[in-house]
């Protein structure tokens, strides 16, 4: 591993010769550009805009545009003479706690390497930010560039670890946010109960890049004249669907509860969901407190006109009974008056 910068760490009056190598190392597998008709290499060349002449890269240099428009081609030997570019220092200016600094701002890190026969005052350092839990904030240039970094203590390394400068993160403004959907309280509880059910100590070394590896073994198989992977066909899915996914939000919670074997409470639903009319129907409550004491009073009135209309009823049915006799006799008579006249026949 090769170092790419050389200087001093230097809080106080106290300075720390170190070495500065690349933390990171990308192992993504890259690509050459070619022609897709017969896979011949293209490559790039740098050419004059007014006749198209090639120009060989050592004779490239670095224009800049002044404040009255006019081109200022500076060479490396110019940019060298830069002040920043002679102290080769990494200047701590404070020492913050390492909750302030949020993730977001972290860019690449860099492995610090004593750079001196003694490690002593590298020691030092690493054991002083270990038991103060303390980022010590720090700027130096590197690659023609000013930079802000937090120094901080890795595996009992330092590392310096570059920080965007607070222009270069953009203000998290989202238009999906506008207006924020109602989420309910069992809702919350089931997503956090699946959190507990997924809860573990992060282990990086037991996840790898599928994609790299699958494209090695797609660059395998077609070197080999074959096809390592076939497509499946998938429905088409409008943005639609959201909303029933949006319907279905519980229900999934509390199938991947129960999936990772975790406890589901059954009565969480209607109990929150009473909470929630309780919440959403809070002015309606004196009205229906006026409407039973209304229905309460009419009761006794509804009562009264049922016995009533009862009363009323009931002679009316003896009337009839009564009635009943006097048809009989009728009856008997035009039955008599019938008879002698089937005798006399």
């Amino acid at each position: 591993m090769r170092s790419i910068w050389k200087g001093e760490v230097s809080f106080g009056l106290v300075n720390v010769p170190v070495k500065v190598y690349s933390a990171t190392v990308d192992h993504d597998l890259h690509a050459h550009q070619v022609d897709k008709s017969d896979g011949v290499r293209v490559r790039y060349k740098k050419v004059r805009e007014d006749n198209g002449e090639e120009v060989e890269f050592s004779d490239i240099a670095k224009a800049y545009e002044s404040d009255d428009g006019e081109m200022v081609i500076l060479t490396k030997e110019d940019l060298a003479t830069l002040p920043v570019e002679q102290t080769h220092e990494i200047a701590v200016t404070e020492f913050v706690p390492a909750d302030q600094v949020d993730p977001v701002a972290f860019d690449s890190a860099y492995f610090l390497e004593p750079a001196s026969r003694s490690n002593r005052a590298y020691v030092l350092m690493r054991e002083a930010l270990e038991s103060t839990d303390r980022l010590a904030i720090c700027t130096f240039t590197l690659r023609n560039r000013t930079r802000l970094c937090a120094l901080r203590v890795y595996e009992d390394v330092l590392m310096l670890q570059t920080l965007l400068w607070p222009d270069e993160i953009r203000p998290a403004s989202l238009e999906g946010l506008d207006t924020e959907a109602r989420v309910r309280p069992q809702e919350v509880k089931m997503a956090a109960s699946l959190i507990e059910t997924m809860a573990a100590d992060f282990e990086p070394e037991k996840y790898e890049d599928d994609y790299q590896h699958q494209l090695k073994e797609l660059i395998e198989a077609k070197a080999a004249g074959g096809e390592a992977f076939t497509v499946e066909e998938r429905e088409s899915s409008s943005d639609d669907d959201g909303d029933d996914e949006v319907a279905d939000l519980l229900a999934a919670l509390r199938a991947s509860v129960k999936d990772r074997g975790g406890q589901v409470d059954a009565g969480a639903d209607s109990d929150d969901d009473d909470d929630d009319d309780k919440a959403s129907g809070s002015e309606k409550k004196p009205a229906a407190k006026q409407g039973s004491k209304s229905t309460a009073a009419k009761a006794p009135a509804k009562k009264a006109a049922a016995k009533k209309a009862a009363a009323k009823k009931t002679p009316a049915k003896k009337t009839a009974a009564k009635k009943q006799p006097a048809k009989k006799p009728a009856a008997k008579k035009s039955a008599a008056k019938k008879a002698p006249a089937k005798k006399s026949a």
